[in-house]
């Protein structure tokens, strides 16, 4: 036992202590399921109704509980258990409550309820941890799906974190409702002022860790029957937000084909090596996904019959490694060229934007990894490909880990499919943690 390690901590007694939690949890995810839901899924707008409805949900369980309940100038929720020493830095358990357009009710929410259930579970087993531990119930983090004109999601922990460009408090623009992230924020009674002076609200040196709790938005857990994952690392990005490929319209019965410019063909065969590329590195053992997400003939101008002379596309490249992003970057420029010049095509590709990977605290992954090992949970070590909060608290230099909890069906999508028994064994990894460190 470590000098941090209390009596009660173990495998047998810390399950039965989640598991007694799981009910609470269970009920809060069912509440917000039913007020903020509807026939086509969840809608927890940022700043909107059905976010604040889950962040008053969360401190009321929160206040219930004990916790302290505090708020910050973005309205960021921070529930806070003292622990034995309240002047050492803390640990923050976070996620958001927000969520896309009818989307799942899981993703975000779950990871806000989880660190509560952990608590709950500390609770119950009379355990002071070392050191506060705070739940914190972030706002905006789908922001990169109501706002246009931010420079990235994340809102609510950028922020926090002192990260947010003060222009977006008026160039980012609800789409729904037309109006700023300013109006916005005032209007749920928020401080943009002192937002808009470029302070962190929240101090990385008062951080031990963070540690965020998701569920997979993918299916390998699914397929591997693994309840949990550690993610290593969140995937940074290439991506072509408007290239096109520009041939020749011509009369489809009548033009043979070696003397057709096809922009259907071309874009097909780019689409095709992009593809043989990333078998290639994938078989060499690369973390990289890609996808082409739309491609388009111009419905004024295409027919049944025509030789099409314009496809318009989009291409994301995801990878966990910058020299496979550029090895890609490079890759697609050069066989374009060459495509181009076989086919007779122009590609007009424009310029990559570019996200680099984050790749999070590696004794934290460490960390959790012994843990699953010590509660005998099945567990793997993946990467992510979206973004979350957690990257954020990175790059403002505080050490973040991240716990992926087994999910059906994907995310953002109204069926998210993880149950009570995998978020448990989620919630249990959490509590080790809090316990052991």
């Amino acid at each position: 036992m470590n000098e941090n390690e209390q009596p009660g901590a173990g495998g047998a007694a810390l399950a039965e202590a989640v598991r007694a939690a799981m009910p609470m949890a269970g009920a809060l995810l069912e509440d917000l399921a039913q007020r903020t839901g509807g026939p086509k899924g969840i809608t927890r707008t940022p700043w909107g109704d059905g976010e604040q409805y889950g962040h008053d949900l969360m401190a009321k369980a929160a206040e219930g509980m004990g916790l302290q309940c505090a708020r910050d100038a973005a309205g960021n929720l921070y529930m806070t258990l003292p622990g034995r020493d309240p002047k050492a830095p803390a640990w923050l358990i976070g996620s958001h409550v927000d969520s896309v357009p009818n989307g799942g009710n899981f993703d975000g929410a779950a990871g806000v309820i989880a660190g509560l259930a952990a608590i709950a579970a500390l609770q119950a087993l009379s355990i002071v941890p070392a050191r506060d531990v705070t739940v914190m119930a972030i706002r905006a983090e789908e922001a990169g799906s109501w706002f246009s004109g931010a420079h990235g999601g994340h809102l609510g922990s950028r922020m926090a974190l002192g990260l947010l460009e003060v222009s977006e408090l008026d160039t980012a623009i609800r789409t729904d409702s037309g109006q700023s992230l300013r109006t916005h924020l005032l209007a749920a009674g928020c401080d943009p002022e002192r937002i808009g002076k470029g302070r962190a609200l929240l101090d990385p040196a008062g951080v031990h860790a963070y540690l965020e709790l998701h569920i997979e938005q993918g299916p390998v857990l699914e397929q591997r029957g693994l309840p949990v994952g550690v993610v290593t690392s969140i995937r940074g990005n290439s991506r072509l937000r408007d290239p096109r490929c520009l041939g020749e319209y011509n009369h489809g019965g009548a033009t043979p084909q070696s003397f057709r410019r096809d922009a259907v063909i071309a874009t097909s065969e780019l689409v095709l090596a992009i593809d043989g590329k990333w078998r290639e590195l994938e078989s060499a053992g690369h973390d990289l996904i890609f996808t082409v997400g739309k491609v388009s003939t111009d419905p004024k101008l295409h027919s049944l019959s025509k030789v099409p002379g314009e496809v318009t596309f989009t291409l994301d490249i995801r990878s966990g490694d910058p020299e496979v992003l550029a090895t890609m970057r490079a890759f697609v420029e050069a066989a374009a060229a060459d495509i181009a010049r076989r086919r007779g095509v122009r590609f007009e590709l424009g310029g990559f934007s570019i996200s680099v990977p984050t790749v999070l605290d590696a004794r934290l992954r460490q960390r959790l990894v012994a843990g699953a090992d010590a509660l005998g949970l099945p567990a793997m070590e993946m990467a992510s490909g979206g973004g979350h909060d957690a990257q954020e608290f990175m790059r403002a230099g505080i050490a973040s880990a991240m716990i992926f909890v087994r999910n059906a069906n994907g995310s953002h999508v109204a069926n998210e499919g993880m149950t009570l028994d995998d978020l448990a064994a989620g919630v249990r990894l959490i509590a080790w943690m809090l316990a052991h460190e």
